[in-house]
């Protein structure tokens, strides 16, 4: 018998989201396999592993990106926890849109190109509602200065921004209509040392400032300790290990995650 699709929270401070035993397949290969993991308002939470762990399926899962093949993902939404994949699609699209947000590793699979950058930022809010021409401007423009982009480059289309920057602008977009979560898919990843040591600045004091809740996949277990309290290790699609994020990385128990510690895998 099929779980129902709403659950009443057990008690007030319930966590807002859980993965409960979460399976993707593709024909005969794992993407990732009965996967469990609870997330608080205001945590952040890290999924580490090397590539094809299943990480980035997980977090796809999770931001409503993609079906499982099975397992259920609940949020908690006015009172009553929602399995996000059995909403029907209006409904979920709706959550996802006002609640939940993505930030993908490549800017250019998170932003629209050719567009200007006011016009990237004003779109989640128009989706959302907004209708004033003036009022989403001037949101853009704040958050553009926010994530310490040039608020005078608004018109610019982010195909004339470096790297960084897009990048910047991504998170700003994902960030404008303040979703209860935020999923971060290797953020960091592709750009230069320098380049990522800012962005890391700007993510720690955009999670402080706004108390956000991020899940954060990352192969960079630096990236994982200074962002997040907690973390899971995956391997071959399972969580291997699980726990604070020092206490992982300081103690690990499984070889696995002894030989990332060690920083011989990457």
């Amino acid at each position: 018998m099929s779980e129902p699709l709403a659950l009443p929270l057990a008690h007030d401070d319930a966590p807002f989201l859980r993965v409960h035993q979460l399976s993707v397949w593709y024909g005969r290969q794992v993407g990732c396999d009965s996967v469990c993991l609870d997330l608080s308002p205001g945590e952040v939470l890290a999924i580490v592993g090397e590539s094809g762990s299943g990480k980035s399926t997980l977090l796809r899962c999770i931001a409503g990106l993609q079906r499982p093949t099975s397992g259920n993902v609940w949020f908690h939404h006015e009172g009553v926890e929602l399995d996000l994949h059995a909403l029907p699609e209006p409904a979920r699209v709706r959550l996802v849109r006002s609640h939940l947000s993505f930030v993908a590793q490549n800017p250019r699979d998170g932003l629209r190109m050719r567009i200007s950058a006011g016009g990237n930022l004003g779109e989640p809010l128009l989706a959302n509602g907004a209708r004033h021409y003036g009022q989403v401007r001037s949101a853009a423009m704040r958050w553009m200065e926010r994530v310490e982009l040039d608020p005078l480059r608004i018109d610019e289309p982010p195909m004339h921004y470096s790297g960084g920057m897009q990048q910047r602008l991504q998170i700003a977009r994902s960030l404008v209509n303040q979703p209860r979560l935020v999923c971060m898919d290797e953020p960091t990843g592709g750009l230069d040392v320098s380049v990522q040591a800012k962005l890391l600045d700007l993510l720690r004091r955009l999670v402080d400032d706004l108390q956000l809740s991020v899940i954060l996949v990352t192969h960079d277990l630096g990236v994982a300790r200074l962002l997040a309290e907690r973390m899971i290790v995956m391997q071959q699609g399972r969580v291997i290990e699980a726990g604070l994020t020092d206490q992982v990385l300081d103690d690990p128990r499984h070889p696995y995650t002894q030989l990332l510690a060690s920083s011989i895998l990457s």
